[in-house]
């Protein structure tokens, strides 16, 4: 088994306008942007000093016949693909694109839980594994929140699927139960019920940042939008959540206003 096996190893945003996005997040998040170099895709390759650290890619044209808005994705590291793929399956889940190869890169499938949150299935051919981030480091997503159409039921899934373990649970009154996540140990992220009026259940992402007002700052005058404002969490550290300029929503994390 791959020690990233089972543990978030990618992302990447799909959007409207591919240009527009990337000027945003050059600015936003302050990565450096390059073309992947794909002959077959348009992908560009975002990366936080030495490390690649996300992707961006224009809105597939059967996903956008489907009315897929722009959105960030994450893929979880897998052994194998096509095995995965018949376990989201028969754990209740759904493929919506079966298993292919990006030539040079690796093997993936576009999955969902069985409320419909979307995530992928990654696996990358023997090789060296890929540099480990410290934790916290700015430009690099910090942590993983689920929110499900059943924050307690879902678990199971995921947990059955990639092992991952329940860590500390926050009662949050009218909100729910807010479960926090382990992957080998180490807290990954959360998952809860999510709100009433969120039309659908979703995978947000959190980008490491230094200070969360100089980075809300970034985002403002980079066209996005503060659709959360800023709020203190356990650790203590604080967040926020956005919307790129296109619609893709996103949040970051730091350790002070």
């Amino acid at each position: 088994m791959s020690k990233n096996a089972g543990k978030f190893v990618w992302y990447d945003v799909m959007t409207s306008d591919t240009k527009a996005a990337e000027a945003f997040y050059r600015n936003a998040i302050g990565w450096d942007a390059k073309d992947s170099g794909k002959t077959d895709r348009s992908y560009t390759l975002f990366s936080a000093g030495p490390a690649m650290a996300a992707g961006l890619m224009p809105i597939p044209e059967e996903a956008r016949a489907m009315g897929i808005r722009p959105c960030w994705t994450g893929y979880i590291a897998v052994d194998d693909v096509d095995a995965y793929a018949a376990r989201v399956k028969a754990a209740g889940g759904a493929i919506h694109r079966a298993p292919e190869d990006i030539p040079g890169v690796g093997r993936f499938a576009v999955a969902a839980d069985p409320h419909g949150a979307v995530f992928n299935l990654f696996s990358v051919p023997d090789g060296p594994e890929s540099p480990q981030i410290a934790p916290g480091t700015p430009g690099h997503v910090g942590w993983h929140e689920l929110h499900a159409g059943d924050g307690v039921s879902v678990f199971a899934f995921y947990s059955g699927l990639f092992g991952w373990t329940k860590a500390e649970a926050m009662d949050m009154g009218p909100m729910g139960v807010y479960q926090i996540f382990a992957i080998d140990g180490a807290q990954a992220g959360g998952m809860m019920t999510k709100a009433p009026q969120t039309p659908a259940p979703f995978w947000l992402y959190y980008f490491n940042v230094d200070a969360l007002d100089a980075a809300i700052s970034r985002v403002k005058d980079a066209g996005g939008q503060i659709i959360i404002d800023p709020m203190e969490v356990p650790g203590p550290m604080w967040v926020v959540h956005c919307l790129d300029p296109q619609g893709a929503m996103f949040a970051m994390v730091g350790p002070k206003r």
